[in-house]
């Protein structure tokens, strides 16, 4: 079943008199229960595509459809609700508060959806943190964890209310391959319970990883 639907997407940045086009008319499907890697250079439009998925910008043209729903007509109130439900994202730089331990990082996306009592988000986010092998750093801050188990918080983290789609922008960009190796067992875990993966790399071997890779060039889809 197609999950992700995406047609005719265009998105132009204009500058003063300036016009840079990000996507020039992308159609593509993304199948429940995929992993797919977005691939191409800087600047292709990766990041671009799938900041219109997650809802976090919008087409100058064009159609985003997820799960039957037309994310680029939202209004933002309720597009923060439906991403807040169907969607974990995971950075390339993490973005965790410095000043919240491992837990209460992994709480934040039930915190904002007030989703169940404080009790009940605790326990999501141990089993969670769990998950990633992280049940005995609960209590940790950032700053007394490595890149790797950083970046795991931020899987946990994007677990946190059970979405159907898990995106990463290059979330192993910052980790060494030893690292990235085991990240990607994470993902695939995630995929065997259920989840659609798809993230954007510039790995090769992580891309290789995918059981699909899209390569884009120029807002184009040139292959996959």
């Amino acid at each position: 079943m197609v999950l992700i639907e995406l047609r005719g997407l265009e998105k132009v940045y204009t500058t003063g008199k300036l016009e840079f086009h990000a996507l020039r008319g992308v159609d593509l499907d993304i199948s429940e229960g995929e992993i797919t890697a977005l691939m191409g250079p800087s600047g292709c439009g990766k990041s671009t595509m799938l900041n219109m998925i997650t809802g976090i910008d919008r087409p100058t043209d064009g159609t985003v459809t997820v799960g039957g729903v037309r994310v680029d007509t939202m209004r933002e109130d309720e597009m923060a609700t439906w991403r807040g439900r169907n969607v974990g994202i995971i950075f390339q730089f993490f973005q965790l508060f410095p000043t919240l331990t491992a837990l209460e990082n992994a709480m934040l996306p039930m915190d904002f959806a007030k989703r169940g009592t404080v009790a009940e988000r605790r326990e999501v986010a141990k089993r969670n943190l769990g998950l990633v092998g992280l049940g005995d750093k609960l209590d940790n801050l950032p700053a007394e964890l490595s890149g790797g188990e950083q970046q795991r918080v931020a899987i946990a983290r994007s677990l946190a209310n059970d979405p159907a789609i898990i995106v990463g922008d290059e979330p192993t960009g910052n980790l060494d391959s030893q690292t990235e190796g085991r990240m990607f067992e994470l993902l695939k875990e995630l995929n065997d319970r259920g989840k659609t993966i798809l993230y954007v790399t510039h790995s090769a071997a992580l891309a290789g990883k995918a059981e699909r890779v899209v390569r884009m060039l120029d807002g184009r889809i040139v292959e996959g």
